[in-house]
């Protein structure tokens, strides 16, 4: 009955809601450094099955059609997009972007326990004591850690992840540190915590870590950061869909409300 349409129709309302939250968090992002956009999956809920296909009928044969009514849909799960970003050509000396394959490892606090996460975010800078840190509002250390003295002058980050600087009274630069990268099984598995960090899941697997242009990872490019690959054009059609689809759905309850009120009135 019309029951089963509004009770459809208000599940396709409710897992639209969810897709406008992922749309407009994807849109807010879209100059965050390292940001990676999200997409919604969605699945249909069970069926009454009315009649199954293969029935016999009147002539003793199978149905090739039976009736099965759906009654909605929902939200399967949100999936990362780990397409690579735009680089922006800063010129900050420990500014670094990751071309390819590859997740720079911090160090934060998490529930109250120091972990090891990940980023795609590049915007490096050095604290009080010279420690390379990751510039969000926390500054994780690098792990593992980078130490650029306060003296150091032309410092820079090789394509293979050697943070290099010249010394007082140097004329060559020499290797201060050596940056490592994680790569996963799953990245799409990774929990978002925010400030540009994820965490390692029982979905992800555990991470492998090399140097940059071993073992699968990418090449680093010095003085860049990778932005968000957030295309706004993309986004704003996905959003117009999401409208009218919710809208759709609207008027679905609409119709299938004013059927029962037909039904009512025949009773009268």
């Amino acid at each position: 009955m019309a029951i089963t349409a509004m009770q459809s129709a208000a599940t396709g309302m409710k897992a639209l809601d969810t897709k406008l939250d992922v749309l407009a968090n994807n849109l807010a992002n879209i100059n965050t450094v390292g940001f990676k956009r999200s997409e919604t999956q969605f699945e249909d809920l069970l069926y009454q099955v009315k009649r199954e296909p293969g029935v016999l009928n009147a002539d003793d044969k199978p149905a090739p059609l039976g009736i099965q009514v759906g009654v909605g849909t929902q939200v399967s799960g949100t999936q990362i997009n780990f397409d690579q970003g735009t680089v922006d050509m800063t010129r900050q000396p420990l500014d670094m972007c990751i071309r390819g394959v590859g997740f720079y490892q911090v160090k934060t606090i998490y529930n109250g326990t120091e972990v090891i996460a990940y980023t795609r975010a590049g915007n490096f800078v050095r604290n009080k004591d010279g420690d390379i840190t990751l510039a969000n509002s926390e500054g994780p250390l690098m792990e593992p850690p980078i130490n650029v003295p306060a003296d150091s002058t032309d410092i820079s980050v090789t394509n293979n992840g050697r943070v290099m600087a010249k010394s007082p009274g140097q004329a060559q630069a020499t290797e201060l540190g050596q940056i490592e990268l994680a790569r996963f099984v799953n990245p799409e598995g990774l929990k978002q915590v925010g400030k540009n960090l994820f965490i390692e899941t029982e979905s992800s697997g555990t991470p492998v870590t090399a140097p940059p242009q071993q073992n699968g990872m990418g090449d680093i490019i010095g003085g860049a950061l990778e932005m968000s690959n957030v295309e706004p054009v993309r986004e704003l059609i996905e959003l117009i869909k999401t409208q009218r689809g919710f809208e759709l759905n609207s008027q679905s309850i609409k119709s299938a409300d004013e059927s029962l009120q037909t039904v009512t009135n025949l009773k009268r």
